[in-house]
């Protein structure tokens, strides 16, 4: 086994996530992953019942949160946007859990606009004991690269290195076969050889399979207020945001088999 699963969805991503936490472990039983995470957007919700049914089944759970960080820090709340970017954030130990519970809890507490957010003070603040990946297009880092903002980029992954410290940064890579995310991990790359950061791959999964996109469509209609057959709605481009085996995520990444590995190095 090459790979387990560090970013993704449950339904309690309210109206974003699709899978069911029991079906999860279910299918981490079955592909005989030794660990996967739980990194549902801006809250933990889910984190008992997550780690209860995990444990019960042999599955090492690995707590997480893909949150919002703020721009223009947590207090600045004008215009209609909250102005923020994604990040990946796991709990390595205790200390790292209550970290986490802090930043998320502070998150609704003190920075809410629209959806929790948190800002480079507080993760700063809380650090010890954290996992951070770049997250997905929505990262600080993916957007400035996806913007031909290669030298903004390399100042965020270089600034979130230093905030996490020395082997607790990955950048991550992902491809659901979107244009934008080629731009991205050619760039990632670049950084990882430049900065001599470490790579993590993910699937970023809001469904379990392939043909659970349709009805994660309609749970994306009823938090826009849409129907299926509007043209100007959130929806997403591919099919491609599901639970994947180890098999398929090795012939994603082939090239750089160590970002699946390091999969596996996180989880330990």
């Amino acid at each position: 086994m090459s790979f387990c699963h560090l970013h993704l969805h449950s339904h309690y991503s309210l109206l974003d996530g699709a899978n069911r936490i029991d079906d999860v472990i279910r299918r981490a039983v079955e592909l005989r992953m030794p660990a996967v995470a739980l990194t549902d957007h801006g809250n933990l919700f889910g984190a008992v019942q997550f780690h209860d049914a995990a444990v019960k089944q042999g599955i090492k759970p690995i707590i997480g949160c893909e949150v919002y960080v703020a721009r223009q820090g947590r207090k600045h709340k004008e215009g209609r946007s909250s102005g923020s970017n994604h990040l990946i954030l796991l709990a390595a130990n205790e200390q790292g859990y209550r970290n986490l519970v802090h930043l998320v809890s502070l998150g609704y507490l003190e920075g809410f606009y629209y959806r929790p957010r948190v800002d480079k003070e507080l993760l700063s603040r809380y650090s010890e004991g954290l996992i951070c990946q770049s997250a997905c297009l929505q990262g600080s880092v993916a957007s400035n690269l996806v913007g031909e903002r290669y030298e903004e980029a390399r100042r965020e992954a270089g600034e979130l290195s230093e905030i996490f410290g020395p082997g607790n940064f990955y950048l991550e890579l992902q491809d659901h076969q979107i244009e934008d995310q080629k731009i991205v991990n050619k760039g990632v790359l670049r950084l990882a050889r430049e900065l001599g950061l470490p790579m993590v791959a993910t699937n970023d999964c809001h469904y379990l399979d392939r043909q659970d996109a349709h009805a994660h469509d309609l749970l994306l209609c009823i938090q826009t207020g849409k129907t299926v057959t509007d043209t100007d709605r959130l929806a997403y481009k591919t099919q491609e945001f599901y639970f994947k085996t180890a098999e398929e995520m090795a012939s994603i990444f082939r090239d750089v088999p160590e970002a699946l590995s390091n999969t596996l190095a996180i989880a330990e």
